[in-house]
């Protein structure tokens, strides 16, 4: 059906989502109107599109920055642009894999050396640098804009909206830093990553700072740190050991002139599959001619000392032909599963209902890769799984015995060494004391010399295939929480309070190489390691910060700068914006409330919406009408926000959630045109 209004709409962030709006306007649009051989209805849609930060990149994907910050994705991995049938096509526009493809055959006139060098040499299987990427979403908009459909225009404000106020009459003033206002018929936020306003702690350390002479560089995104202010030659404490810690590593490091070489070594220290470095299991060591990295230093880096909660970083991602294994499929925790829930009216707890089919997938997951690869370490093989699948088998087991009937299974079939320990898989020097920092540092470089060579023997390691299982279970639990949702309690306890942290820091891990790089860095003795469980404060005796482990003696590490290597908090009520902060104090939007087990009522870290599409729900408990939440600020309505979108894998299973965001900018796109 066609339409003959004029529509006009204002699209707040600028970045990957606000960009898919646009897109779906455009496809959408393209769609309603009549043939092009008919009559012009007059129907015009005209688009602002808001944000300080070039359109299309936004601010995290800038093509201007450094090189050495790789995307958590491989090039296969990530669109813009969706590829379900059901949705309006397309007017411009591929995957990132598409485009990559074509650049290599036919550069873009507008690449620069770097992006050709770059595009050159990266393959499917490759992690593309942010740069590249940002490069793809700029070039995307370009296309976009290239193919507007009749009747539409577009324009971009690279400025602040400060406010979005409601005119009473159906319409929105959107105000501008700088600027006339937009007056607009329905707003789409789109903001993305935001800067937000430092916790009690950190604002301590910040003020302790300038009081002591030091350097505290607060959590930011790592594109907008100076980082030539961190000094050579001195002792610096990074906090935080995700993503964002290699980001801080390789700008302190290759940054500054350091190289990492391949190097052939003679000897590899082997261990059962199933152990970790401190379970204490017997290693072997075989001669071998497998390579290495080492670190031939500059001389201007400075000394890392980096801390995080579990004392290691995020585990490597394995070496896989796709980004979920093809040797795993989920038996237990599959959407088919999750819809029996809601057939059934039920709305699932986490730790209840979900997590134990979860745990049956990764425990298969192990053992089968054991089996497969070891068979040597496993009594009766055959016999084993078979009882292990009767025994994870899934009845009532809500009051069954089935984790200590695995375990039974498990301790009379499977070498000692080789038994998986799914929780230590996370916290790998869980229970171990250290009594010099050079006992520390050996095992922490110990964990990720064994993480690499996992990574490198992919789908042949159990670990790893274990790893792969959580994050096939990820994928389900995605659209469980976005469909039907999961009880308040169980979000609070389960999901966000263990199961999060404790995922993201299995699946969510770095390329494998920069765990040899860690390693190699530790060995060339550039990094070094505080331990589990840092406690951080200001020794104002010394002029110093301190950070200590309660399980490494009583050692002290001291520094004179401090790194918070830590995204911003998601958090819409601590985050620094101007319209966040205008259209909360106004009422227009309210943080989502979910109540604790104990009848608590606790503030999460996203907007409280009504779907779909969705629309915040103002203080007064109203919906508001003609104003759209994409992404991150609808952490408390969907689970697993940061990442926006991912192309259709060429084999294995598709999930519903891979899409989500562009099948949300999607319904934005038609309930706009619609209104």
């Amino acid at each position: 059906m066609g339409t003959s209004q004029s529509i006009r709409t204002a699209i707040i962030g600028a970045g990957p989502r606000g960009t898919s709006v646009l897109e779906r306007l455009l496809a959408n649009w393209r769609l309603m109107q009549p043939s092009a051989s008919g009559p012009d209805t007059g129907a015009r849609l005209h688009v602002d599109v808001v944000d300080p930060y070039p359109a299309g990149p936004g601010h995290v994907w800038q093509p201007g920055q450094s090189r050495l910050y790789l995307m958590n994705t491989q090039s296969f991995y990530p669109t813009v642009i969706p590829q379900d049938p059901e949705l309006a096509p397309p007017v411009a526009g591929t995957t990132f894999e598409q485009w990559r493809a074509a650049q290599q055959d036919t550069p873009h006139p507008a690449l620069t050396e770097d992006e050709r060098a770059e595009l050159s040499g990266l393959g499917p299987q490759d992690f593309p640098s942010r740069a590249i990427y940002g490069r793809y979403l700029r070039s995307t908009l370009d296309e976009l804009l290239a193919h507007l459909p009749e009747g539409v225009t577009v324009q971009f404000h690279r400025t602040t909206a400060t406010a979005v106020r409601s005119t009473g009459d159906g319409l929105f003033d959107v105000e501008l830093e700088g600027g006339a206002p937009l007056t607009v018929g329905s707003v789409v936020l789109a903001l993305g990553h935001l800067e937000s306003r430092l916790n009690a702690e950190q604002r301590e350390l910040q003020a302790g700072a300038g009081q002591l002479g030091l350097l505290y560089l607060p959590p930011a995104a790592p594109a907008d740190v100076d980082w030539s202010v961190v000094p050579a030659g001195e002792p610096v404490l990074v906090r935080g050991m995700g993503l964002n810690f290699f980001d801080v590593m390789g700008q302190l490091t290759e940054g500054r002139g350091g190289k990492f070489v391949e190097v052939r070594s003679r000897a590899a220290t082997t261990q059962g599959h199933g152990a970790e470095p401190s379970d204490g299991a017997e290693q072997s060591t075989e001669l071998d001619s497998s390579t290495g990295l080492e670190y031939i230093p500059s001389g201007d880096e400075p000394l890392i000392i980096a801390a995080s909660r579990r004392g290691t970083p995020y585990r490597a991602k394995a070496n896989l032909a796709g980004y979920y294994p093809s040797g795993v499929t989920l038996r237990y925790c599959t959407e088919a599963a999750a819809g029996r829930f809601a057939a059934a009216g039920i709305v699932p707890g986490f730790d209840h209902d979900l997590w134990p089919l979860l745990q049956r997938d990764a425990l298969w997951a192990y053992y089968s890769t054991l089996v497969r690869t070891r068979p040597d370490a496993v009594t009766e093989p055959e016999a084993f799984l078979a009882l292990l699948q009767e025994t994870m088998r899934p009845h009532a087991h809500s009051v069954s015995r089935w984790e200590a009937e695995v375990d039974a299974l498990v301790a009379g079939h499977v070498a000692a060494d080789q038994r998986l320990n799914l929780p230590g898989l996370a916290a790998p020097l869980a229970g171990r004391t250290f009594t010099s920092q050079a006992e520390l540092d050996a095992a922490v470089v110990e964990y990720l010399d064994d993480d690499a060579r996992r990574s490198a023997l992919g789908e042949d390691d159990p670990v790893k295939m274990t790893i792969g299982a959580l994050h096939h279970g990820r994928a389900v639990l995605k659209s469980v929480v976005a469909d039907g949702g999961i009880t308040d309690e169980s979000w609070v306890a389960g999901l966000r309070g263990w199961f999060e942290s404790f995922v993201e820091g299995l699946a969510s891990g770095p390329p494998a190489v920069r765990a040899e790089q860690l390693a190699a860095l530790a060995r060339a003795g550039v990094v070094s390691f505080v331990g589990p469980g840092p406690k951080f404060s200001l020794d104002r005796t010394a002029g110093t910060f301190k950070a200590v482990s309660p399980w490494v003696g009583n050692l002290a590490v001291r520094a004179r700068t401090m790194i918070e290597a830590l995204a911003p908090a998601n958090r819409v009520a601590l985050n620094v914006s101007p319209v966040m902060e205008q259209l909360l104090a106004d009422g227009l939007v309210r943080p989502r409330l979910m109540m604790t087990v104990e009848g608590t009522p606790v503030e999460t870290s996203g907007l409280d919406v009504s779907p779909h599409p969705y629309r915040p729900v103002g203080a007064n408990g109203s919906v508001t009408e003609g104003l759209y939440v994409l992404g991150l600020q609808l952490s408390a309505a969907q689970w697993g926000t940061a990442i926006a979108a991912e192309s259709l894998p060429q084999s294995g299973p598709v999930y519903r959630s891979g899409q989500r965001t562009l099948r949300d900018a999607d319904e934005i796109a038609r309930h706009i045109l619609a209104r």
